[in-house]
């Protein structure tokens, strides 16, 4: 099996809600209940306070700035997570010298009920039912490995 990855193409995000992004999902390859995008708020500028009707998560990556939530502001930087329902006016304030980078991922009913439809008799569905049942020994076989690292052997 091959490791997937998806590019970031920092030279050409799209603007949108006033931060510059790129969408990363849905992706050809990954069949999942959720979208995503990187987002990047530019040094000294705030966002587009907007609402819409999916769940939202904002994941900081680097940077901080201060995220606002229904008319409540906190601080939020690298390695935060912030949480957002549905119909919450919300937006980032990056009044820093440095760009804030962080990454958006939404979900709603629909996207939940197209997942299962899709995964029902997919090849995921099949894989993750043998990676279940394989589970003991997989462990077994990642403890074994980093033994033998750990010990200098090449594997």
């Amino acid at each position: 099996m091959v490791v997937h990855i998806s590019r970031l193409d920092r030279d050409n995000l799209v603007h949108e809600y006033s931060v510059d992004t790129q969408r990363l999902m849905p992706w050809a390859v990954l069949n999942a209940p959720f979208e995503v995008s990187y987002a990047v708020c530019r040094a000294n500028t705030v966002s587009k306070l907007h609402t819409h009707h999916e769940q939202e998560i904002f994941v900081a990556v680097s940077g901080e700035c201060v995220v606002e939530c229904g008319g409540e502001r906190q601080p939020f930087r690298a390695g935060d997570v912030c949480y957002f329902t549905p119909g919450q006016l919300h937006r980032v304030h990056n009044h820093n010298d440095e760009d804030f980078v962080f990454t958006s991922i939404w979900w709603d009913p629909e996207m939940a009920k197209r997942f299962l439809a899709e995964y029902e008799g997919s090849e995921t569905e099949a894989l993750a039912a043998e990676a279940a049942a394989k589970a003991d020994q997989n462990a077994a076989t990642a403890e074994e490995i980093e033994n033998a690292e750990r010990a200098g052997v090449n594997v």
